[in-house]
């Protein structure tokens, strides 16, 4: 059976980008694919709304703002019940010639993938770090505590995977969120995103879980796209950074539940708050 693809995307006073991101899927698919925009309570939808019109996308606006994980939740649910493939990406992505087309290719010669990454560049064209391994209490809190004061750490650098984002597709603990394909049966099979990281680690956390229930992240490098920066964040940066913060604790915290971990959480937590007053002094 032929595959059938939605991409989904969440904007929140983004809207700017989405002509762009739209105009990108055409000129790499050849057609016009299916798109769902879910935007989490704009301030002004006048430039959402002439975007999905002008490139017949269907656009559900929210009352309030729930975050990335749960916004694509809305999306996911709205979709059409044949579309197998899942396309999610954010609005400030660009799909280069090609891309959208690999990546759904890509579910056929990779059947034991529940997700699937693209090689994702930045505005400069240099390649972002997004199929990475999965954060233990180690490489958490030595790239938590120096990943901004000394980047080339090892932890930093064992945690991104750095030097692993050459031309052959390998295995990740999780892909970015930025831009992923996800096979509709195994974000499912997992309840999709969890809704309760409103931005941040929502990713690692469908990695893990993904993981856990035998299905494969993996980094197709065949398939590019440029992601040209955090638009949503840029305009409120200490609230996301407070954000950021509370969802590496929801996960790491989740790493460690049993009663004698409390002393790990309480280190956690006090790492965190540490790097968070760092970061915003």
């Amino acid at each position: 059976m032929p595959h059938s693809a939605v991409v989904i995307t969440v904007t929140h006073n983004t809207g700017t980008t989405l002509e762009s991101f739209l105009q990108s899927l055409i000129d790499s698919d050849g057609g016009r694919p299916d798109v769902i925009i879910v935007d989490n309570a704009s301030d002004d939808l006048s430039v959402e709304r002439l975007a999905a019109s002008a490139y017949g996308a269907r656009l559900i606006e929210l009352p309030d703002n729930r975050g990335y994980g749960a916004g694509i939740a809305v999306g996911v649910k709205a979709a059409d019940a044949v579309a197998d493939l899942l396309v999610i990406a954010n609005p400030d992505v660009v799909f280069t010639p090609g891309a959208l087309t690999a990546l759904i290719a890509a579910a056929d010669d990779i059947p034991g993938a529940g997700a699937i990454g693209p090689r994702i560049l930045d505005a400069t064209g240099a390649v972002y770090p997004s199929a990475r391994q999965l954060p233990s209490l180690g490489t958490g809190i030595g790239h938590a505590i120096l990943g901004r004061i000394w980047s080339t750490n090892p932890w930093s650098r064992k945690y991104r995977a750095e030097g692993e984002y050459g031309a052959e597709q390998r295995d990740a603990g999780w892909l970015s969120g930025a831009c992923l394909l996800v096979r509709r049966t195994a974000y499912e099979a997992v309840d999709g995103f969890d809704p309760s990281y409103f931005m941040y680690f929502e990713d690692v956390d469908l990695g893990s879980r993904l993981s856990k229930a035998g299905w494969r992240n993996v980094y197709y490098p065949e398939s590019v796209v440029v992601h040209t920066g955090a638009h949503s964040t840029s305009n409120n940066a200490r609230r996301m950074e407070q954000v950021h913060h509370d969802s590496a604790y929801t996960y790491l915290s989740r790493q460690y539940p049993a009663w004698y971990q409390l002393p790990v959480r309480v280190a956690l937590k006090l790492a965190l708050s540490v790097r968070l007053w760092w970061v915003t002094r």
